[in-house]
């Protein structure tokens, strides 16, 4: 630990204030300091004379300290952890145990910190969680954790309980004691919060300095919790990003765009002229294969990119219409023809299988697709194929998870289809693995319990079975009618409008993306 210390470069951390705040990443340093989220809330809370903040990563070793004084997780005041993918719901208990703190809320003394959750699994369904964390962050942390910090201040005299209470208070914070209705907050404007790595280091899984360029999606992507998580759509400025950039020489460090599609960005082309002028290079989260140009793709191509990444995410054109992805096969075509324009010879695709609607045949068209895209260019070709797991606050929030039977007939198939196309390589995700995600993802408090006693995926489905809790139960679809666990939480659109997507995607119907001020959702106006 010391010695990854010594390998990072404009560390921020302060050790002095009234508030030790543990900032917790349940997954590996690599993975942790890749994660731009850390990077914004580390500074934002280290920006405060009153705060100190330190980070915790899930540890190689079986001892729990913090990068910065190696001190226990029980020696802070608060412990925020990052939730932003099921599978590390494991990691979090794991980590809790390690930092000497019960992992049951209600268990823990007046001498125990504070446990906090955020991140887009909090933000959409914090039920599998709600009787192992305090309170849970409903939002983007810019514009709730200060006044979160505020509170948790002018109570650190006060009882557990009446912290709690006085907690509830905070406009988007979700407290499982105190259960009300909470309204998930965001950032109206991004330019009052640059967001950008604070602590660089060459140990992150990407060894890039990160500038998110937007936030927020008005796609429509029926599928897409990220999408929206963070809806509405919001861009940041030319000029704000130029200055980030022109403040990112001095690390020498490749620039990495994030944002929901970078290709999105309406100055993209721009924004990278700009980047390559100042002599550096540049990586992109994710792009569109309907809104790639010529610019962004030589841009990659000048900067080192070997392999182009596009997300058709299905085969045929009825299921394009029932995701409402929004492309056309001659999309894919196009940005697959810029990409060996620039010189660039790989690609790599991601597609899913189980969605709502599918067919066998809608599984084969994606290997007929493959072979096309295989005959067009030439290069290999890397498919990640994953089963589908429905979201909460997402159209497709009341679907069926499709269950091991079809998805393993469905990834069987596709590996024979695929099998005689040399230079062509498939990967999945476990069945097994999808399905827990798909039982904790729409899960409701019955869960917690069976979460806080497990450290993997592998203790969940004995311990879940030893509870006597039913797979088909978590898996089924649900009626309209049916309240589910999430109900409480208002994400600015109704369930109306994600039940008439959900019908238009019955009748294979597309729906246009969001423009700056549309009424469709409810959010963009």
């Amino acid at each position: 630990m010391r010695a990854r210390l010594e390998r990072e470069t404009n560390l921020i951390g302060q050790t002095g204030g009234r508030l030790r705040f543990a900032l917790a990443y349940p997954n590996s340093y690599r993975v942790g300091m890749s994660n731009l989220g850390i990077h914004i809330l580390y500074e934002l809370l280290n920006s405060r004379a009153d705060t100190a903040c330190e980070r915790f990563f899930l540890p190689e070793f079986n001892q729990l300290l913090s990068m910065e004084t190696q001190t226990p997780l029980n020696r802070f005041q608060v412990a925020g952890f990052a939730m932003s993918f099921e599978p590390d719901y494991f990691n979090a208990v794991k980590m809790l145990r390690l930092g000497k703190i019960n992992p049951c809320a209600a268990e823990r003394t007046e001498l125990d910190p504070i446990i906090i959750a955020g991140g887009a699994c909090a933000t959409f369904n914090p039920e599998p969680l709600a009787e192992i964390f305090d309170a849970f962050v409903i939002g983007e942390g810019e514009v709730i954790m200060p006044p979160l910090v505020d509170a948790l201040l002018e109570t650190e005299h006060l009882p557990r309980r009446r912290r709690l209470e006085k907690l509830s208070q905070v406009a988007g914070v979700y407290v499982p004691t105190c259960p009300q209705k909470v309204s998930r907050r965001w950032v109206t404007d991004l330019d009052a919060f640059p967001a950008h790595s604070t602590i660089l280091t060459d140990d992150a899984e990407f060894n890039m300095y990160l500038i998110e360029t937007a936030r927020g999606c008005g796609r429509h992507c029926r599928f897409c919790m990220a999408g929206y998580c963070f809806r509405r759509p919001r861009n940041r400025s030319l000029d704000v990003l130029k200055d980030e950039i022109r403040d990112a020489k001095r690390f020498g460090k490749k620039i990495g765009l994030m944002g929901a599609a970078v290709s999105d960005y309406p100055q993209i082309n721009e924004l990278c002229r700009f980047i390559l002028g100042e002599g550096l290079t540049m990586s992109v989260a994710s792009f569109r294969a309907d809104s790639v140009t010529w610019e962004l793709v030589q841009s990659l191509a000048a900067s080192g990119l070997k392999t182009l990444t596009i997300a058709p995410e299905v085969g045929s054109a009825k299921m394009r219409a029932v995701v409402n992805k929004g492309l056309t096969e001659e999309n894919i075509f196009n940005a697959v023809e810029l990409g060996l324009r620039a010189g660039i010879k790989n690609f790599r695709l991601y597609f899913m299988v189980g969605l709502p609607f599918e067919e066998l045949d809608d599984v084969a068209a994606i290997a007929e697709l493959t072979a096309r895209l295989k005959k067009f260019c030439g290069g290999r070709l890397t498919l990640s194929v994953n089963p589908f797991v429905p979201k909460p606050f997402t159209p497709f929030q009341r679907a069926v998870f499709a269950g091991r039977k079809y998805l393993d007939a469905a990834l069987k198939l596709l590996r024979n289809e695929l099998k005689n196309l040399r230079g062509v390589e498939m990967i999945s995700e476990s069945v097994r693995e999808s399905e827990v995600q798909a039982i904790l993802a729409r899960g409701d408090r019955k869960l917690s319990s069976v979460v806080m006693r497990s450290e993997s995926a592998q203790d969940f489905r004995r311990n879940f079975k030893s509870a006597g809790l039913d797979t088909d139960y978590y898996l089924r679809a649900r009626s309209f009618d049916e309240p589910l666990p999430w109900s409480f939480l208002n994400q600015g659109f109704d369930e109306k409008y994600l039940r008439d997507e959900f019908k238009r995607a019955a009748e294979f119907k597309s729906t246009p993306p969001c423009f700056d001020g549309c009424k469709r959702c409810g959010v963009c106006r």
